[in-house]
């Protein structure tokens, strides 16, 4: 296997971190990787929060420079995409005409913004956060721009408010929800969130929708709501959830349902075919083994690493490593590991008052998920406990004196990644 051609579809987290674990995992065949962009791989998670406030430029985005990838031969296709998967003669065919035979074909193809299908939503000064060139092009609006409407609360939503707020901007974040990051978060964090974004002036309007938006001289200029409100807005920023990119997947015969459908090792129902990352929907033991999709960089790169050693030839049953997230609003950092249930049972360690707490989450009385403000010790104890076996249940974590770090000093395993 170790002469296998690989190509992968994406060169996004997933696809970086596969083709340079491959080769760091002792992989002699060739390795192309097909990037739709212009620019060297880079980090996604910066774009909503440092590179938009001016803390980093281009060059810190970068997870590779153009000599790793002739160190380490592997084929950057930069600029180019896969337009056909030919199964049958295990190959495929780029947009520049090129075609690339395969022994494993990995799919890390990411997942793109949703659109919200109202009036105006096309105009000038709408627009989505997803790219470097996206990223840009709200720089630029935001030196001159005075209202901006948020649509959604969540991770991008609110990491974009926290900087346009500190930018001295007139911030208005529309949730159609009755707390912010509520599909994530606990209540109890939710609240927090929503309190800190409160206290800096941020505008947040909860269990509102948006009909649409209207222009002045061809500009957005206004944002109607459900309830008739019209809010002025210079920019208008849609972060409102992710599309997995599977069109192609589903294009060569494959399984698609919310992403490539893959099994417990991450493979597809071709064999010589895998997904990772944003567009991979797969079964979670974290999860009571539902089949999900993970947005995060965690994920991505420990699903690559998984393929990778599964293709030099291991034979670890399952993927199964903890998922573990993190936000970045304002000067606080909330960290979360685990997967919450949608009916679950809560206890809070330390005041939500200092700006110190975890919150503590439990699935028929066992800790399934654990979210952190301003504790990181909390934070990579659960991570550890998450990966064990021996979970504390509600009533001993509800017992005077229990840490997190107490409980963890019985040792686990981690993911086989």
């Amino acid at each position: 296997m170790s002469n296998d051609a690989v190509v992968i579809i994406g060169a996004g987290q997933a696809g970086l971190q596969l083709a340079a674990s491959l080769r760091s995992g002792g992989h002699k065949g060739p390795i192309d990787l097909v990037s739709a962009e212009l620019h060297l791989p880079y980090q996604r998670p910066p774009l909503s929060k440092d590179y938009l406030a001016g803390a980093i430029d281009v060059d810190g985005l970068h997870l590779r420079r153009d000599a790793f990838f002739a160190d380490k031969q592997i084929r950057l296709h930069r600029a180019d995409v896969v337009v056909a998967v030919d199964r049958t003669r295990t190959s495929v065919r780029l947009q520049s005409g090129t075609e690339l035979r395969y022994d494993h074909l990995v799919f890390a193809t990411g997942a793109r913004p949703r659109n919200l299908p109202v009036p105006g939503s096309d105009l000038p000064g709408v627009l989505t956060l997803r790219g470097i060139g996206d990223a840009d092009k709200l720089t630029r609006l935001l030196d001159t721009a005075g209202p901006i409407v948020i649509v959604g609360a969540g991770f991008i939503g609110l990491e974009l408010a926290a900087v346009a707020r500190a930018r001295g901007h007139e911030v208005t974040v529309i949730e159609g929800l009755e707390r912010p990051m509520a599909r994530v978060l606990s209540p109890e964090l939710s609240n927090h969130i929503k309190t800190i974004h409160a206290e800096r002036g941020t505008q947040l309007l909860l269990a509102r929708t948006v009909t649409a938006l209207h222009d002045r001289l061809g500009r957005v200029a206004e944002v109607e709501l459900d309830n008739g409100v019209r809010l002025p807005a210079d920019v208008v920023v849609m972060a409102v959830g992710v599309v997995p990119n599977d069109e192609l997947a589903a294009a060569a015969g494959l399984s698609v349902t919310n992403g490539i459908v893959v099994d417990e090792r991450l493979a597809t129902s071709d064999h010589r075919i895998s997904a990772i990352g944003d567009c991979a929907c797969f079964p979670s033991s974290h999860a009571d083994d539902r089949m999900i999709r993970l947005e995060s960089v965690q994920n991505a790169g420990d699903q690559a690493k998984f393929v990778a050693a599964r293709i030099l030839g291991s034979d670890t049953p399952r993927y199964d490593c903890v998922p573990w997230f993190w936000t970045h609003q304002f000067d606080v950092k909330v960290q979360m590991a685990g997967l919450p249930a949608s009916d679950d049972q809560r206890t809070v360690l330390g005041d939500p008052a200092t700006g110190s707490f975890s919150v503590l989450r439990f699935d028929d009385g066992v800790l399934n998920c654990v979210e952190s403000v301003g504790r990181p010790a909390d934070h990579m104890a659960a991570r550890k406990i998450l990966a064990s076996r021996a979970r504390p249940t509600l009533e001993t974590a509800s017992e005077p004196g229990f840490t997190l770090q107490a409980f963890a000093k019985g040792g686990a395993q981690p993911c086989a990644a």
